[in-house]
């Protein structure tokens, strides 16, 4: 077999590097062509590690007027001037933000770079009064419109969150700052931000109102990501290496990539797209993983889910929302769901027209399965490195009958739960079976259920289906009672494998597991 050896922009967001060392390059510049020449300022909003940086740099490109970096390119055949601005690229990805200080000295060092070509006759004055004239500078000297891409604009705001006085620090100094971008208007040939969050009209968006807001436009639907397209046409070679690498039929390994990357829509009946991130690097190393996860842990959404009281089995089985409830994210609103969204761990996956009503629920099992498994430490005792182990010795307990051993190891799931949890018995404990049962799923046929009428929980392993039943304020035999009232083994009579129902009671003052009845 022989190895590909095609050059991966892992790591590379840099237009012109990718093009000048020959690095695969998924072609968007027909998006580049089309939004330089309709409009002027733009927003646009997508998770972390999806593109957007590449996006500015294929910008900078373009209006540097590099033509011999876009050969081969769709945009060739639409640019005929290749016309040469002057462009100030303002990137907020690469500093820690923990002091008012630190997003003055990221300015100041932009500052000083613009002002060294432009003029520093406004050195010693604010960071917006210096933005304001390095761009009329700008104008005057090169006799057009300057162009402004500011790259992840609200990464100094999501670092500060949780801190409301550094928060609002960084608050009023971006919105000085960016409104120069409005009253510079007349010298301003093309603006573009981008950013994971779109913070409400009250906070630095007040003074660019006037952005053009394509985050969920259909026609920029596919702007940044790769579509199922994109992916054959552009990664034949490491497709076909990632599916003998793996023992797999190419319509296998399509299917498997579409199972744990796709998924992601930005526009209700949008074509999906996959993560860039979690492409690259499976093409890299040709081992399936959840690349994209593992690269930022979304602590901060745990704590404001718990802080909530937002109930995590809605969540994980999908969120119904309006459109203003998840696209705009307020500080002070005690809802998680918009910057869940906006962060990329939820995305549209359907669409109610005569209600104007969106499910939003993860994109694909790389994130729904990351996202459980880092949810258990947060509700259980169960430590991370434990987790895995768990769940293997789980699916393999009931593949072979052994429930016993499988409900004995789901003890210690709550074993020594904070006591201060106590007041919250109910809820929560129903939570940790349903993160348990929604994490089994990803390697049987496991469902659990939180409507009535329904068992608690259904596993299909080749051989058995069980159908248990928990009471938490109730017995064993009360619980299969229920089983047997309720009809809950009727579905599954016509199938051939072994039925087995467990009635499972739970101690409240133990906060644990305490018998149960097959």
């Amino acid at each position: 077999m022989n190895s590909v050896l095609r050059k991966l922009p892992i790591g590379i967001q840099t237009f012109e590097d990718i093009r000048r060392d020959g690095y695969l390059y998924v072609d968007k510049t027909a998006f580049v062509w089309k939004i330089a020449n309709t409009g002027k300022p733009y927003f646009l909003s997508r998770p972390r590690r999806f593109g957007k940086s590449l996006l500015l740099s294929t910008f900078e490109a373009y209006f540097g007027g590099k033509k011999e970096l876009f050969e081969g390119l769709a945009i060739e055949q639409m640019e005929t001037e290749w016309k040469r601005y002057p462009v100030l690229h303002l990137d907020l990805n690469a500093k820690k933000y923990e002091t008012p200080g630190d997003l003055i000295a990221i300015l100041n060092q932009h500052l000083e770079k613009w002002e060294s070509l432009y003029g520093d006759e406004k050195q010693d004055r604010s960071p917006e009064e210096r933005l304001s004239y390095v761009i009329n500078r700008a104008s005057e000297q090169a006799g057009c419109g300057v162009v402004v891409l500011v790259d992840e604009y609200d990464k100094p705001l999501l670092q500060a969150f949780g801190n409301m006085a550094l928060m609002e620090e960084y608050r009023q100094t971006l919105k000085a700052f960016y409104g120069v971008l409005k009253s510079s208007d007349r010298y301003l040939r093309f603006v573009f931000l981008t950013g994971v969050t779109k913070f409400a009209q009250v906070s630095v968006f007040s003074d660019l109102n006037q952005l053009n807001d394509i985050s969920m436009k259909p026609q920029y639907a596919t702007i940044c990501g790769i579509t199922e397209q994109e992916l054959t046409e552009t990664f034949a070679p490491e497709l076909q290496e990632l599916a003998e690498m793996n023992r797999l039929t190419p319509e296998e390994t399509i299917q498997k990539m579409k199972r744990l990357y796709d998924g992601y829509h930005f526009c209700e009946f949008s074509k999906g797209v996959f993560n860039p991130f979690s492409v690259l690097n499976v093409f890299d190393g040709y081992k399936f993983s959840n690349y994209w996860f593992q690269t930022g842990t979304p602590t901060f959404l745990v704590e404001l889910l718990k802080k909530s009281e937002y109930d995590l089995r809605t969540l994980i089985d999908g969120v119904e929302a309006s459109v203003s409830s998840f696209t705009e994210y307020r500080v002070d609103a005690d809802n998680p769901i918009p910057l869940i969204y906006q962060s990329g761990y939820l995305t549209i996956k359907d669409y109610d027209e005569e209600f104007g009503i969106y499910l939003l629920a993860f994109p694909n099992d790389e994130v729904r399965y990351g996202f459980i498994n880092f949810l258990i430490p947060f509700y259980t005792s169960i430590v991370n490195s434990d987790q895995s182990f768990y769940i293997g010795k789980f699916i393999q307990e009931l593949r072979t009958g052994d429930y016993d051993s499988f409900l004995t190891r789901l003890q210690a799931f709550f074993a020594d739960f904070p006591y201060e949890l106590n007041d919250k018995t109910e809820r929560h404990y129903q939570v940790v079976f349903y993160l348990v049962f929604k994490l089994m799923g990803q390697f049987t046929d496991a469902e659990v259920r939180s409507a009535r009428g329904r068992a608690d929980a259904v596993v299909k392993t080749p051989q058995y289906i069980y159908v248990f039943e928990f009471k938490l304020n109730g017995t064993a035999e009360e619980a299969l009672q229920q089983i047997d009232d309720k009809g809950y083994l009727i579905p599954y009579q016509a199938d051939e494998r072994k039925l087995i129902k467990i009635g499972v009671e739970f101690d409240a003052a133990k906060r644990n597991i305490s018998r149960w009845l097959p």
